[in-house]
């Protein structure tokens, strides 16, 4: 039984928290850290791990981490990887810069999609704050309670942040409301920050607000979370209304006491007007209203709408170059395309958004689909298969007719799209050999065909719209493919193509780096269009040859340079820059290098608990 599990093993390390309580989950303070990590299901794990994390140098944390890829699973290597970095965080960053291809989809997508599904299974450690809707009132105070715990201090003992990610966990990836257990989204977030840009990640914090979570029928797996005996959030429901768009929303974070309001208030009084506060995995239908409503009033953006179309544009722009390599105009390319979101998710509508605002594309050029079609709006606006303001605000200006508005075969033959983009993240395989075969036909009919662009970027890969293979044989190889989970190379007549993984670490860290460095006084959608075409022009000639719409993530570092000096620039011309860096790319370059922590000249002081010397190091 439990008891005898729990006699049978040594003593446990202990993990010193001491001074958290308010920004600890609340069932957790309750029963002590101590007792929470000592539960049978939990110390077993916390045993393993710490006795598998020795390494005390990269080639050591390598050889220990793929012992546990080495059996085919990667939950383990993720666990691992949060005990190294808990151990050693320098060590833990020079372990992922060594090689960030093969590491970057274990610390962060798509392992973090599992570990957060089981993050409460996993020991509780130190890192993360947690926000609960019990102090509502008192958020400074839970802010305050982990800075003065885990930040570095000033000159004058204040605590210092660059920047919080912070998550409900209302939509978790695609795998829907997972509440606190989405912590692990926050923490691998900041992680890339520091990997792909350069981060402190001492001066950063993931936050968790707690407002509740849905029973089983909330997640895509149907998963016992918030019922689950060691699920460590507030275990009731969300409380939630219809807006006034007609969509469900979390009652608490709108009105004049709102909580979101209320917390980044707090943090900014905090930490300063220049700390960025990244909104994350919220539900949809709350992520546009809260950027629509805080995007000016704070240094702030939600990744999932914005830096998720940047990626999607950088993709296309990248789909241009590969046809024209020596194109120095890539946005005046992309104005002559034509565009078909498939699925209406916050990627897809931000897409659309981005792509009608900035690109400016003639009327009609973009097309977005929901679950009843095309969607369009009357001249009124009055009718329309919109379901939202988001979705209305790209719809098409009048009904459709003469074609099957419901059918993507139809579809694509009547608005004969040069890019399609699916993001539906319930349809897999929805991209079928006549979808493909109806774009190739696109091109065929033109007077200068090129090639079509097809990018799948539902997650995980189980849920794409197509797999690269099958895009590449239905299509005899002349489409360009990209996607959101990374598929493996695919020999295509005898040459080696490299799908291109449409991810949005390619854009949010240097978005982020540069944003905080030059002071940004606010982050513009134009600056998203300025990170994508760093993006796609961080392509080069071995990219080129391997048909990726997007650079290799073993160049992670440098892109996230390109995009960062690229958002200075941007800022700086648009007068959004507090603080000048330069007056050319190579000065803005040079200063940002200047600013970038290095793990190898960090040094982490933790403090060896001295009742478990041969432990886990104890965080004070």
């Amino acid at each position: 039984d439990g008891r005898a599990i729990t006699e049978s093993l040594p003593a446990m390390v202990r993990i010193n928290l001491e001074g958290r309580y308010l920004s600890l989950p609340k069932s957790v303070v309750k029963r002590g850290v101590e007792t929470w990590n000592s539960q049978a299901a939990v110390q077993g794990t916390l045993q393993i791990l710490d006795s598998a994390c020795q390494a005390k140098t990269v080639s050591e944390a390598l050889a220990e981490v793929r012992g546990f890829t080495s059996l085919g699973h990667l939950i383990w290597a993720y666990a691992y990887l949060r005990m190294l970095y808990h151990k050693d965080p320098s060590l833990f960053y020079r372990t992922v810069l060594a090689e960030p291809s093969f590491l970057m989809p274990i610390v962060y997508t798509p392992t973090v999609g599992e570990a957060c599904q089981k993050f409460g299974q996993l020991p509780l450690l130190p890192r993360g704050c947690y926000v609960s809707l019990a102090d509502r009132g008192n958020l400074k105070a839970v802010l305050k309670e982990y800075a003065d715990a885990m930040l570095p201090k000033d000159q004058n003992g204040q605590p210092q942040c660059q920047c919080i990610v912070f998550s409900d966990g209302g939509r978790i990836l695609g795998l829907g409301d997972l509440g606190v257990w989405g912590m692990g989204i926050p923490i691998g977030k900041l992680d890339l920050y520091t990997v792909c840009a350069g981060f402190d990640p001492a001066k950063t914090i993931p936050v968790m607000i707690d407002v509740g979570c849905s029973d089983a029928s909330g997640n895509a797996a149907k998963l016992t979370i918030r019922d689950h005996i060691l699920y460590h959030g507030l275990k009731d429901n969300r409380q939630k209304h219809t807006s006034k768009a007609g969509t469900e929303v979390n009652s608490v974070y709108y009105g004049p006491d709102s909580f979101i309001g209320e917390f980044m208030s707090a943090a900014r009084e905090l930490f300063g007007r220049n700390c960025l506060l990244q909104f994350e995995d919220f539900n949809s239908n709350d992520a546009f209203p809260l950027l629509e409503e805080y995007r000016n009033k704070f240094l702030t953006y939600n990744d999932d709408i914005q830096g998720a179309a940047s990626i999607i544009v950088a993709a296309v722009l990248g789909g241009i170059k590969l046809q024209k390599p020596e194109c120095t105009s890539l946005l005046k390319e992309l104005q002559g395309l034509r565009v078909l979101f498939h699925g209406a998710g916050s990627a897809n509508l931000g897409g659309a958004q981005l792509l009608s605002a900035e690109v400016q594309m003639a009327p009609g050029a973009v097309v977005v689909t929901n679950s009843r079609g095309v969607i369009w709006r009357s001249e009124d606006g009055n009718k329309g298969t919109f379901r939202n303001d988001e979705q209305k605000a790209v719809a098409l200006i009048g009904e459709p007719k003469g074609y099957d508005n419901t059918d993507l075969v139809s579809i694509i033959q009547h608005h004969k799209p040069d890019v399609l983009i699916g993001a539906v993240g319930k349809v897999p395989g929805c991209f079928t050999e006549e979808v493909v075969k109806a774009m190739l036909g696109v091109q065929v009919a033109k007077a200068t065909p090129g090639r079509p662009i097809i990018f799948a970027l539902s997650n995980p890969m189980s849920q794409a719209e197509i797999t690269a293979e099958d895009c590449y044989k239905f299509s005899q190889g002349k489409a360009i493919f990209g996607s959101g989970t990374r598929f493996p190379p695919v020999e295509v007549q005898g040459r080696t193509r490299v799908p291109g993984q449409v991810n949005n670490f390619f854009i949010f860290p240097g978005m982020s780096f540069g944003a905080v460095c030059c002071e940004a006084s606010c982050i513009t959608d134009h600056l998203f269009m300025e990170a994508a075409e760093a993006v796609a022009n961080s392509l080069d000639k071995v990219d080129i040859e391997a048909d990726s719409v997007l650079p290799s993530t073993a160049r992670i570092r440098e892109v996230g340079e390109n995009v960062a000096a690229t958002v200075v620039m941007a800022c700086q011309k648009a007068g959004l820059a507090q603080k000048v860096l330069g007056s050319s790319y190579a000065e803005v370059s040079e200063q940002l290098a200047n600013m970038r922590w290095d793990p190898d000249e960090a040094h982490h002081i933790q403090l060896d608990d001295p009742a478990a010397p041969c432990a886990v190091c104890a965080l004070v």
